[in-house]
C-alpha cells in the first residue's frame, strides 16, 4: 500500500467508469431479466456490456505507459522479476477467487472444495497474462516490432480458428479451436460452465488477441504523455479510433464481432471505442476542465483501487449466495422481497445492481479517505 501520487485524471475516471459498469453488469438482481444492453451478446454481435472487460485491459495498458518508465532504469533481470512476480500474483488471486470459499458446508459437515473442479482461467488470469506478454513485448522490442507482432496476433488468431476449428462451423461455441485447446490442456472440470457446457470465454487461445487491447492502451497513454493534451492529440486519437471501428465493421462480415471468442474484429471495435471515449475524457477534463461539481471523484474513487474493489465485488456476491433466509439465498431473498416488490422486472434488477455497486464504492471511499491505494 502506498500514498497517492500525481495521477492522470482521465485515466482514473476511465478506469473508474469501467469498474462501475463492470460491477453493475456482473451482479444483476435476480427474479427478472436485466435490460438487454446490460447483458452480453449471446454469441456473435455486440452490446455495451461487451465493452467492459476489454476497456479494463485498455486501462491496464494505459497505466503501464506511466509505470514502465521506471523499467528503463532497471536491469533486465530486475524487469523480468517484477513482471513475472506481478503476473503470478494477479493470476493466483484470480484462481483463489474462483476456489473461494475453499470449503463445502453440507449436512453439518465441512469438507475442502476439490481443486480438481476449480476454474483455472478467468478475468484476473487473463489480465495477468495480457499484462505479462504486453510488458515483455514493449520493454524488449521496438515499437515497429510490437505493432507488427500485434497485427500478426490478430490475423494469426483468425487463421488458427479457421484451420483448427470444426470444418463445418469453426466459429461455433462447440466447434471453435479454443474450446478444443482448453479441453486438451485444462480439462472440462477446470473450465467455465456458464454456457451449460465446458466453454471458457477467457480461454488460452483467445488470450492471444486480447494482448492487443493492452498494447493499444499503452500506446494511447504514451502518445498523450509525449504530445501533450491538446486538440491535435485528441483529434488523432479520434481518427485512429474511428479507423479501428471501420476496419472492425468490415472484418465483421467474414470474422464476426464476438466477445466470447474475443475475435480480432472484436479487438478492433473495442479499442476503437476506447480511444473515442478516452479522447472525450481528455477533452472534457484535461482541456476544458468540465469538473465544476467535482463529479469525477465518484469514479476516481473506484479507479484508484480497481483490483481490490473488483475482488470485493466478486467475493461479496458469493457470500450473499451462501447466506440463507427462509430457505433461500440472501441474494435471491433481498431481490424477491425488496427490489422486485419496489420495481418489478428489469428496473428492479437494475436498482439492485446499482445498490450493490454503491456498497462496493463505499468501501473504495473509505480506502481513498484513508489514502490507502492497494497495488500488486
Amino acid at each position: 500500500m502506498n500514498k497517492s501520487s500525481t495521477r492522470f485524471l482521465s485515466l482514473d475516471v476511465f478506469r473508474g467508469m469501467t469498474i462501475c459498469f463492470m460491477i453493475i453488469v456482473n451482479t444483476p438482481g435476480s427474479g427478472a431479466t436485466a435490460f438487454s444492453p446490460l447483458e452480453h451478446a449471446a454469441w456473435h454481435g455486440f452490446t455495451p456490456t461487451d465493452l467492459v472487460f476489454p476497456s479494463f485491459l485498455f486501462a491496464v495498458g494505459n497505466a503501464m505507459s506511466f509505470s514502465m518508465k521506471r523499467y528503463l532504469e532497471m536491469g533486465n533481470a530486475a524487469v523480468l522479476s517484477k513482471i513475472f512476480r506481478r503476473t503470478l500474483l494477479i493470476f493466483i488471486i484470480g484462481y483463489l477467487m474462483y476456489w473461494f470459499p475453499f470449503f463445502n458446508f453440507k449436512g453439518g459437515h465441512i469438507s475442502l472444495s476439490p481443486i480438481s473442479d476449480t476454474r483455472i482461467m478467468g478475468v484476473l488470469q487473463r489480465i495477468a497474462l495480457c499484462y505479462c506478454f504486453a510488458s515483455l513485448m514493449i520493454h524488449f522490442l521496438t515499437k515497429k516490432s510490437v505493432v507488427i507482432l500485434s497485427v500478426l496476433f490478430l490475423i494469426g488468431y483468425w487463421a488458427l480458428l479457421l484451420v483448427f476449428g470444426d470444418p463445418n462451423d469453426p466459429l461455433s461455441i462447440t466447434g471453435n479451436a479454443g474450446i478444443f485447446l482448453d479441453k486438451y490442456i485444462l480439462g472440462d472440470s477446470h473450465m467455465y460452465h456458464g454456457e451449460k457446457i465446458a466453454f471458457d470465454p477467457e480461454g488460452i487461445l483467445s488470450t492471444i488477441p486480447a494482448i492487443v487491447n493492452v498494447i493499444v492502451g499503452y500506446y494511447a497513454g504514451k502518445f498523450i504523455q509525449q504530445k501533450g493534451k491538446g486538440y491535435d492529440v485528441i483529434s488523432k486519437m479520434l481518427l485512429i479510433g474511428c479507423l479501428f471501428i471501420f476496419l472492425a465493421l468490415c472484418w465483421n462480415m467474414v470474422f464476426p464481432i464476438n466477445k466470447k471468442l474475443w475475435t480480432s474484429s472484436f479487438v478492433l471495435v473495442t479499442t476503437g471505442l476506447d480511444l473515442v471515449i478516452l479522447s472525450f475524457l481528455v477533452y472534457a477534463l484535461e482541456i476544458n476542465s468540465w469538473n465544476k461539481w467535482n463529479w469525477t471523484r465518484f469514479f476516481t474513487i473506484l479507479g484508484k483501487n480497481p483490483l481490490p474493489i473488483y475482488i470485493l465485488s466478486e467475493i461479496l456476491v458469493i457470500l450473499l449466495y451462501m447466506l440463507t433466509v427462509k430457505g433461500t439465498s440472501f441474494y435471491d431473498w433481498v431481490n424477491s422481497s425488496v427490489y422486485q416488490v419496489i420495481a418489478p422486472g428489469a428496473i428492479g434488477s437494475l436498482l439492485f445492481a446499482i445498490s450493490y455497486m454503491l456498497v462496493c464504492w463505499f468501501v473504495g471511499w473509505i480506502l481513498d479517505k484513508k489514502k490507502i491505494y492497494i497495488r500488486v
